[in-house]
């Protein structure tokens, strides 16, 4: 399974996963929304940034996925906490997910930078920062 992950640009996120000093991306909200139950070991996943440019620039390999059950703020700030050696989050982004009573940790491989290219999102409704595709193939733009 294949997916677009939207990275913070501001935390410069993109950079900090293809350093291999970011080695996991968090997702969390009141309630059980994409990626819950819908990420998992062996699928793919395709980054762009937020910076409106749309492209996607590079790809990682899930190779873990932790979802928690309902958290109290003070249990989804203690696990931010534990692994922020691995989310290497800017104190805006800390602020965004501790505290969720869900949180989805992906855990992910070695990032591959890729030749930017841009894919149809006319598919999608909605724009959420992660989307599930599928199979990214059939929706890369032709320039």
């Amino acid at each position: 399974m294949d997916h677009v992950v939207y990275l913070d640009a501001k935390a410069k996120e993109l950079a900090k996963i293809l350093s291999g000093e970011k080695k996991m991306i968090i997702r969390g909200a009141a309630g059980r929304k994409m990626p819950y139950d819908r990420v998992h070991t062996g699928d793919r996943l395709y980054f762009t940034v937020n910076d409106g440019s749309g492209k996607i620039q590079a790809a990682a390999d899930v190779i873990d996925v932790y979802q928690s059950a309902k958290m109290s703020v003070t249990e989804s700030q203690e696990l931010v906490a534990q692994n922020q050696d691995k989310l290497c989050l800017s104190a805006a982004q800390t602020e965004r997910w501790a505290g969720k009573k869900f949180l989805v940790l992906v855990t992910i491989g070695a990032a591959v930078s890729l030749p930017p290219f841009a894919i149809d999102r006319s598919a999608f409704g909605n724009m959420d920062d992660w989307l599930l595709v599928e199979d990214i193939q059939p929706l890369i733009l032709k320039d």
